[in-house]
């Protein structure tokens, strides 16, 4: 099992919460393949919505890959890849800064994030899911 942040506007979070389901990198195959059944997802969105979103910067969901089946749907001229995740419910959605991770310790912690998809320390993981479970 590993954890996961991935990097989606809350819009596009929100949608994929209610159907039960992760898409990454604009709907790429590369990133959901890094996953595996039983990995943690986070979902940190740096923006309300995609085009014109206001300024965020929260985690916004969480939830485990349920299973190693990686499909593409079918949206017109729109063909994304998805996995399916089974997300907690209730969750808080809870400010970056407001938690003092590693992953955000050093100048420039955001670069990295503009890859969609990295790795999640374990420390970090247990202060953001106490945070969104409000444990901490």
């Amino acid at each position: 099992m590993r954890h996961w942040l991935g990097v989606v506007c809350r819009d596009h979070v929100r949608r994929g919460v209610e159907r039960g389901i992760a898409q990454l990198g604009h709907g790429k195959r590369a990133g959901l393949a890094r996953l595996a059944a039983g990995d943690w997802l986070v979902y940190y969105s740096p923006r309300t919505s995609l085009r014109g979103g206001d300024p965020l910067q929260a985690f916004t969901a969480i939830g485990v890959i349920t299973d190693d089946e990686i499909w593409q749907a079918d949206e017109g001229d729109f063909q994304p890849w998805r996995r399916r995740v089974d997300y907690l419910p209730g969750v808080a959605e809870t400010p970056i800064r407001s938690l003092g991770l590693d992953l955000t310790a050093q100048p420039g912690w955001g670069v990295q994030l503009r890859r969609g998809l990295v790795p999640l320390g374990e420390d970090d993981f247990g202060r953001i899911h106490a945070a969104m479970r409000g444990t901490r």
